[in-house]
This record gives structure tokens, sequence and C-alpha cells, in this order.
């Protein structure tokens, strides 16, 4: 991991994914998380504030190290059992059927093999564990959406892999049993970087 990724990006984003709006998402996201939860991409702790009561333990990973300096004051700021490891959503450390509920913000977009991870997420939720996500993808207006391909590779490289083009919805869909969700333009960014995916899947019981 290089100079950039370790100690520059972090900063960058904490600052920018900190403002209100994107506060706000994340508070509507999270207010029915409960039980055993995993967030993967935990970056730097910036969903913290808005679980719930109901959360009774957090184990939170990031494949980046240098993330873990800035989430360690939130971490000891909470009154949630929290659990931080180095690991990669595509590879996931952790057992079957062993979640009630997993947690992605802004972070799918960023990994390099989306549908492992996602298979993943599949694989350590409980039988009726839902996965809560909330995303930046493709936009569906045809002169939006050309522009995100062409802005992609240039993303990637200033946001540590950071994809503006992906379909998330059909992405998630592909790998849960049933998907719920909302797409939206966020209210105070351009239009290349602010089109939303928010939902909810769920793992059937069966």
């Amino acid at each position: 991991m290089g100079f950039y990724s370790r100690l520059i990006f972090p900063r960058l984003l904490d600052l920018t994914m900190s403002g209100r709006e994107l506060s706000s998402y994340r508070q509507a996201l999270l207010q029915d998380v409960q039980g055993v939860v995993l967030e993967i991409g935990f970056g730097t702790g910036l969903n913290l504030p808005f679980y719930g009561a109901g959360v009774t333990s957090l184990t939170a990973i990031d494949p980046n190290q240098g993330m873990a300096e800035i989430a360690t004051s939130r971490i000891q700021s909470t009154t949630i059992p929290v659990t931080l490891e180095t690991a990669s959503a595509e590879a996931l450390p952790m057992d079957a059927d062993h979640f009630d509920a997993v947690v992605c913000t802004w972070t799918l977009c960023s990994i390099p093999h989306i549908q492992t991870a996602l298979a993943e997420v599949y694989r350590v939720l409980k039988p009726g564990g839902q996965f809560f996500f909330i995303e930046h993808g493709i936009s569906p207006e045809r002169g939006v959406g050309n522009w995100q391909r062409r802005v992609t590779p240039l993303q990637r490289r200033i946001a540590d892999g950071c994809h503006l083009d992906r379909p998330m919805a059909s992405l998630v869909e592909s790998a849960f049993d049933q998907v719920r969700w909302d797409e939206f333009y966020a209210q105070d960014l351009p239009k290349l970087i602010g089109y939303f995916y928010k939902g909810v899947a769920t793992k059937d019981c069966s």
C-alpha cells in the first residue's frame, strides 16, 4: 500500500464524506440496523454515531490500514462493542450464517471484484439477515452516464479504486434473494458523482 493510500487518502475521505447531507443518508439507512453487525469498508468510522441501541456488537473491516488511525478515536467514544480488523470484503474471515446485518456505505464502488464481495456478504449473513447499502453508481441519464464512464479511469486513481459507473442495483440483485432500493441524485453534489443507490437486500430463510 502506497504513501497516498495509507496516509493522505484516509484524511481526504474523512473530510469529503462527513458533510451534513451524507450524514442524513447514513442516519436514514442505519436506523433499522439491529443485532450482530458487520460493516465492510469501515473507513474512518463515520457511520458509528448513527447506529441505534439495537446493535449489540459491530465487527468492522477495511483493507486500508491507514483508516484505523482516524477511526480509533470514534471507536473509543461509542458504547457499542467494536472489533476492527484489516481485511478484504472479497475474502471475509468470518463463519457463514453469522451476522444479523451487514452494512456498506460508499464502498462497493472501490472493491475490485464486487460480485465476489457480494457473495461473501451473502455467505456470512444469517438466513433472514439483511444487507444495508448506499452507494454511488451509474446514472440512467444518458449524458451523465457517458461522462461517468469517461471519468472513472481518473476517479479510480485519485479515489483509491472508486468506480462511478457501476450498476449497483443490478449487481446487488444478482447476489440476493430480495432487494428493495431507491435511486436519486444527491442535492448538494454534481450529478457526475452524486447518483446514489440506497436499499436493503435480504437473504431468504430457506
